[in-house]
């Protein structure tokens, strides 16, 4: 199901990045999210909604673009 707030993600296990490109065009990674956290975003109904009661209040990020 298509996102109103999630354009595309991308998970780098090696270093458990998770970056985010927001459909606004913004870009975050989001640090040391683990993959079984990812496994569930991957799952998730609702990525915006997932990414703001689980990943956001837990994970420390950084702004890329």
């Amino acid at each position: 199901m298509p996102s109103s707030v999630v354009h595309h993600y991308i998970y780098f296990p090696e270093t458990e990045i998770l970056r985010v490109i927001y459909q606004s065009g913004a870009i975050y990674d989001y640090l040391r999210v683990p993959t079984e956290i990812t496994e569930k975003f991957r799952e998730a109904r609702s990525k915006g909604q997932f990414l703001n009661s689980v990943i956001k209040p837990r994970f420390r990020f950084k702004k890329i673009q």
